[in-house]
């Protein structure tokens, strides 16, 4: 009875031993990995606030690098501590397949997501269309790009159709085109309209004089004379320059005796003799 316990009791010493050895080294090197993997996330940050790297992508890396990091440190100490890390790794492999198949849309707006943040067709503070809807930017996140629209919306889009789909950037080029239609009645001058419009484009000094303005004849409607006006300005005066123009030209050509016609038809009675 008693070599029995003592066989047990050196079996256990032995297993105690290599195993608790094994424990311990694998949590030594958890805890100092873990001390090293925070100190490399937190020295990428401060290189990135140095380096003025992109407010969106900057986290997106920290974060990325941070789990990556740290999940390589977990299975290192898993072999360490003699656990079979192959199927370990093949259990997380499993893992990832099945959750990848449950959440294909939000990995879809997530390479959206990584698009966006390296591609850069936009950035915080422009001005875009997509969708069916038109805002400023706000937030780029890895899933979402917020936008606030014109009449203070908040709008979430997902990454993956905006990626993905037609999108347009008001705020990309410094300069924009402004084109207006107004429509002068046939018995009216052309070319006094024109002195009136030009007399009003000259006098705005938002409007540039490089492309030099277009006023032009466009077409010949069934109950006007279209002039296009085409000018340049700045993108951010864009709307100012649109609602300005057009309210001077009314009142100028009000002024003037100049008329916007409305739609007209000419009617003809003809008498039929019996």
């Amino acid at each position: 009875m008693t070599t029995d316990f003592e066989e047990i009791f050196q079996q256990t010493s032995e297993l105690a031993t290599t195993h608790g050895l094994k424990l311990a080294a694998a949590a030594i090197t958890l805890w100092i990995g873990w001390k090293v993997c925070n100190f490399l996330t937190k020295g990428l940050a401060r290189w990135f606030e140095k380096a003025d790297f992109d407010k969106a992508l900057g986290p997106f890396i920290h974060s990325l690098v941070s789990v990556a990091l740290k999940v390589v440190l977990i299975v290192t100490c898993i072999g360490i501590a003699g656990f079979p890390t192959t199927s370990f790794v093949a259990m997380i492999g499993a893992a990832g397949l099945a959750v990848g198949m449950a959440l294909s849309g939000t990995l879809q707006n997530f390479a959206g997501g990584i698009l966006i943040l390296f591609l850069k067709p936009f950035k915080i503070g422009d001005i875009i269309e997509t969708q069916g809807q038109t805002g400023k930017v706000q937030h780029i996140q890895v899933f979402n790009t917020i936008i606030n629209t014109g009449d203070n919306k908040r709008v979430y889009l997902p990454n993956g159709p905006v990626a993905t789909s037609t999108l347009v950037n008001y705020s990309s080029e410094s300069t924009r085109r402004v084109e207006l239609m107004f429509g002068i009645a046939y018995d009216d001058d052309i070319d006094k309209a024109k002195e009136v419009i030009a007399k009003i484009i000259n006098a705005d000094s938002r409007i540039h004089q490089t492309p030099e303005p277009l006023i032009a004849v466009h077409t010949l409607g069934a109950s006007s004379v279209d002039i296009i006006v085409r000018v340049w300005g700045a993108s951010g005066d864009y709307w100012g320059l649109t609602f300005d123009l057009t309210e001077a030209v009314k009142k100028a050509f009000d002024a003037d005796g100049l008329t916007f016609p409305f739609p007209q038809s000419d009617i003809h009675f003809h008498k039929i003799e019996s």
